[in-house]
């Protein structure tokens, strides 16, 4: 089968299409063809090392956590999943390093597959997984909030998207109203807004503005149940200002920032303000699952989906260019960056 693997960390250069044979599923496993591969940052920021010196081997290993396609084979002791079954799949290359998603076809635990319902296409189920999850979690951490979603699960509640064009912004307006939340988003440019809008929030604001949180406030004299944050740092000061007591500071980046935040202890004791990171690794199965579940739920019903119109412009390659995907997601691509492994049918 046709596979892009990388053996050493480096940039999208080490990137290359290469022949692997199709591993057969053991006991609990699933083999999976896959339809369509999606590029996050997280696959690149893992290529480039974390950190570590460019040119330092791995094992050979296969990028990309999120994709979709069909159920090719079970491994003994599997129930619940059988050939033909559409999948999406959860944290595909944490299963090991050939566990990807850039190939034809991946073995994974049946506990990393979800049902793709007949609604949704292959590109949502690769699209939205780590978006989505990502929102899910950032959705359900406020303490006086729920900790899942469904219709009505955020009635009455406020929202505060930053980078409302982003990938996780996005996903997070989209559940966010379907669970009846109002939505605030902030965005950087009148093009961003236009695709905040898309995707559902009823107020969209401009940045940089000194009078921001004033605008924020607005809309929400109360203030904001709850503030979804990718740029942690940089937006430190807007949370004292735009929180309601009780509120929450949702963190999954830190974009335009050093690496550290500094918070005004006085202000946020005030407020009794609740701040919570988020990365999908550590966050736990039970978490990661109760996210796959109302995630479904929200395809199913329509509530996801792709395109500019939703505010997602897709940008498509196809798996030989898996490198020039990773480029596009690089340097900043605004929407989802999918991949073509095989044909759907």
């Amino acid at each position: 089968m046709k596979a892009v693997v990388y053996r050493r960390h480096g940039g999208p250069e080490v990137l290359s299409l290469s022949e692997r044979a199709v591993a057969d599923p053991g006991p609990g496993e699933v083999r999976v063809r896959i339809v369509v591969s999606a590029v996050n940052p997280t696959d690149w920021k893992q290529r480039l090392g974390r950190g570590a010196e460019a040119g330092t081997e791995v094992p050979e290993t296969v990028p990309n956590q999120d994709g979709a396609g069909v159920v090719d084979a079970v491994g003994p002791d599997v129930t619940g999943f059988a050939p033909g079954d559409r999948v999406w799949l959860i944290l595909s290359g944490t299963y090991g390093p050939a566990a990807g998603t850039a190939q034809e076809y991946t073995v994974l635990p049946a506990a990393q597959l979800v049902g793709l319902p007949d609604a949704a296409g292959f590109d949502e189920g690769a699209g939205f997984g780590v978006p989505a999850l990502t929102a899910h979690r950032a959705l359900t951490v406020a303490e006086d909030g729920p900790t899942r979603l469904a219709p009505g699960g955020l009635a009455g509640r406020t929202v505060l998207v930053s980078g409302g064009a982003g990938a996780v912004g996005n996903a997070t307006i989209q559940l966010g109203r379907w669970a009846g939340a109002t939505v605030i988003a902030t965005v950087s440019s009148e093009e961003k807004a236009a695709l905040a809008r898309a995707a559902g929030a009823q107020h969209v604001l401009r940045y940089p503005d000194p009078e921001l949180g004033a605008r924020i406030r607005e809309v929400a004299p109360d203030g904001v149940d709850l503030v979804v944050e990718v740029a942690a740092g940089v937006n430190a000061g807007l949370h004292t200002e735009v929180l309601r007591p009780r509120g929450t500071v949702a963190i999954y980046g830190d974009d335009r920032g050093t690496g550290t935040v500094s918070l005004d202890f006085g202000a946020n004791l005030w407020l009794n303000a609740r701040y919570q990171f988020i990365v999908l690794y550590t966050v736990g199965a039970d978490k990661l699952r109760a996210g796959a579940e109302d995630v479904t739920a929200a395809l199913a019903d329509g509530a996801l989906r792709l395109g500019e119109d939703h505010g997602v412009p897709v940008h498509r390659f196809p798996l030989e260019d898996t490198a020039e995907a990773h480029i596009a997601s690089e340097k900043g691509a605004t929407g989802k960056v999918l991949i073509d492994v095989t044909p759907a049918e």
